[in-house]
């Protein structure tokens, strides 16, 4: 093996937990109704944070290499869910959107599909599961 991951975490109280990742606090809780008390997010939309976190880190650093000034760049991740118990992703789709002046969408779409093909770690778990589905949306400014 190549490396390792290694986290902690710590029951609090009620329905709430506390990790420590990479020496950074994260806690987690559910809302009232299921018993917690909505201290921090459930654990299933931090998949999708971390996939979007995974792949944004890639496409920030290969459009740097490649000179593509952003004047923003959003992420938004929609996963769809069973609605059975266990309640898990049947598919997660991501729409990549990207701010700025002439934007050359032939390197935005180079840059994604270096991140969802090689370099995303995140993504190329879930794709062994679950479709990962993508698209580019670019905003003139």
């Amino acid at each position: 093996m190549a490396g390792r991951e290694f986290i902690t975490v710590d029951w609090l109280d009620g329905m709430a937990f506390q990790a420590d990742v990479d020496g950074h606090p994260l806690i987690l809780d559910t809302p009232a109704p299921a018993g917690g008390q909505d201290r921090g997010p459930r654990p299933k939309p931090l998949l999708l944070v971390a996939l979007a976190g995974c792949t944004g880190m890639d496409v920030v650093s290969i459009l740097q290499k490649m000179r593509v000034p952003l004047e923003k760049f959003r992420l938004l991740v929609e996963g769809e869910l069973t609605g059975e118990h266990p309640r898990q992703f049947v598919r997660v789709h991501l729409i990549y959107e990207f701010t700025g002046k002439n934007l050359p969408e032939e390197k935005l779409r180079q840059a994604i599909s270096l991140s969802q093909e090689k370099y995303c770690g995140v993504s190329a778990t879930l794709k062994k599961a679950i479709p990962v589905t993508w698209e580019i949306k670019i905003i003139e400014s």
